[in-house]
């Protein structure tokens, strides 16, 4: 069963038989949208949205998962490739990173999933983004989080899973931020961890 997380809602990465997950999939979709006025009837533009899992120590960022760099240095977390025109939207996932949660160093409390607009289309250009939780062993989708409404921001800080007490947990953030790349977003995502 799905969870549509609102902006702050956290669940527990928990199985329902009381098992701890030991893999999950964030998947991330996206499509243009269609252009408004004089050029309405051009189609709309590709948009370059590029998933990043950030992994943090404390407020310390240790290792970064995305398009250039597509596995952290331990490889406990994976990105499947670069999607450079999105277009999945409502459906599959335009970009995945697969987390291996049993391999992630135990000095990785949080691993923060960032969206950011690499060709610089404001989040007004953009419909039907989702960022959604995955649980590897049964393709079950757990938690799914909307970007709604849009904006005139060229990033957006997901969500992220964390250690509690022992386990995973995921918070949807759902933060606009500006920026081309996971490292402008490094000041924005700080107040989150």
């Amino acid at each position: 069963m799905t969870v549509n997380l609102a902006k702050g809602q956290q669940i527990s990465l928990s199985k329902s038989d009381g098992g701890a997950l030991s893999a999950v999939r964030m998947g991330l979709g996206w499509q243009a949208a269609p252009r408004k006025g004089l050029f309405a009837r051009m189609a709309a533009r590709d948009i370059d949205l590029d998933a990043s899992a950030v992994l943090f120590s404390g407020q310390r960022p240790v290792d970064v998962v995305f398009f250039q760099h597509l596995s952290s240095d331990d490889g406990s977390v994976r990105h499947t490739g670069d999607n450079l025109v999105g277009g999945t939207g409502q459906g599959a996932d335009d970009e995945s990173i697969l987390i291996d949660l049993e391999r992630v160093p135990a000095q990785v409390d949080q691993i923060v999933f960032t969206v950011n607009s690499f060709t610089g289309q404001t989040f007004e250009q953009v419909r039907n983004a989702f960022c959604r939780l995955i649980d590897e062993s049964d393709g079950q989708e757990m938690a799914r989080y909307t970007l709604s409404g849009g904006g005139p921001y060229t990033a957006q800080i997901m969500a992220k899973v964390y250690r509690s007490n022992g386990s995973w947990q995921m918070s949807a953030i759902g933060a606009p931020a500006s920026g081309k790349t996971f490292q402008d977003l490094i000041p924005a995502v700080l107040p989150h961890l």
